[in-house]
């Protein structure tokens, strides 16, 4: 083999410091490969903690607002109860205080007689109703107010030239109230314009 040739094979094949420099440079990459991949699944996984973390907050959240409802709601209701609970005793002792202002209407106040029965039956009715009061009963006695349909219950309808239309005329039987909730209506007559109809208009 000659000089050149041996020149030629020399230039071709890699010295040993050239092929130990390609191996490390090989290695680097091969570790920062590593590193980046190690960099990426570690941020895959992070990614993957904030989004059950954020889910896991929000159902929380929900649970919290959930509890916050249900205890509203229960509020709510215990409040409801304690308001309403005597609704239906109410009710019942509506007809004694109607038999106690009937037989104020129909007494004869003239006669002295019964003065004293009459003062005693107007003493029980009074200290009736300030009992119910306590209770949260209202009596509902729209004499001479303009009509409420939400709270009177018009029995009849009678012209009146010194009344505006729609005013109650007379009460026949008054209504009640429950905290503010309507037990039952107060039947009153009801005024009307002598040309007749009720004045839609007030």
């Amino acid at each position: 083999m000659s000089n050149e040739d041996q020149a030629q094979k020399d230039e071709a094949q890699p010295t040993n410091e050239e092929a130990t420099l390609a191996n490390a440079e090989q290695a680097v990459v091969e570790e920062l490969s590593a590193e980046q991949a190690r960099i990426l699944e570690l941020e895959a996984a992070l990614a993957a903690s904030e989004a059950t973390l954020a889910a896991q907050k929000d159902s929380v959240m929900r649970a919290i607002a959930d509890a916050d409802n249900v205890r509203k709601r229960a509020e709510g209701e215990v409040d409801k109860a304690r308001k309403f609970a005597l609704e239906k005793f109410a009710a019942e002792l509506l007809p004694v205080a109607d038999n106690l202002e009937r037989a104020l209407q129909v007494a004869d106040r003239d006669n002295e007689a019964l003065k004293p029965v009459v003062e005693g039956v107007e003493i029980t009715l009074k200290s009736f109703v300030g009992s119910i009061e306590k209770f949260g009963m209202k009596v509902i006695d729209p004499q001479g107010e303009a009509f409420n349909p939400e709270k009177h219950q018009a029995m009849s309808m009678q012209e009146n030239a010194e009344l505006p239309a729609n005013t109650v005329m007379a009460v026949m039987q008054k209504g009640y109230e429950l905290n503010g909730r309507l037990l039952r209506p107060a039947m009153v007559m009801v005024s009307r314009a002598p040309e007749g109809g009720v004045d839609t208009q007030a």
